[in-house]
């Protein structure tokens, strides 16, 4: 049997396509969201979560949020597009998570018709 590569980091990217109408404009369940993540897929936070608004004027269509919340392990990101109700996550950490248990959860939080993940392992040659 051959022994699992070990990689520095994993990073989860998940595309979540009509969200349930409000939540890609709310700020309060984008924050809830990344609050209540952390502990759920067992990591631990840094800091709080913060959540900002997109300035409309200087990027037009693009009418939203941003946010992050800092981990021990890495961190967690969300950006939403209130027009299309379509939300982007990245849940990057050195310690290995649950994939299904963060879809599982973003699919609860955010109820999309369609959701996209990619895995990518990072520092594949950190360890060399």
């Amino acid at each position: 049997m051959t022994e699992k590569k070990k990689v520095f980091g994993y990073e989860l990217l998940v595309d979540c396509y009509g969200c349930k109408p409000g939540v890609c404009d709310d700020i309060a369940v984008c924050y809830d969201f990344l609050d209540q993540i952390v502990p759920f897929i067992e990591m631990e936070k840094q800091g709080e979560p913060a959540v900002f608004r997109t300035d409309e004027e200087r990027f037009p269509g693009k009418n939203g949020l941003s946010g992050w919340v800092p981990l021990a392990e890495s961190s967690i990101v969300i950006h939403t597009l209130s027009l299309n109700d379509y939300i982007s996550l990245d849940v990057y950490s050195c310690k290995e998570f649950d994939i299904n248990k963060v879809t599982d959860f973003v699919k609860k939080w955010f109820h999309p018709t369609n959701i996209d993940t990619q895995f990518v392992e990072r520092g594949t040659k950190y360890f060399d």
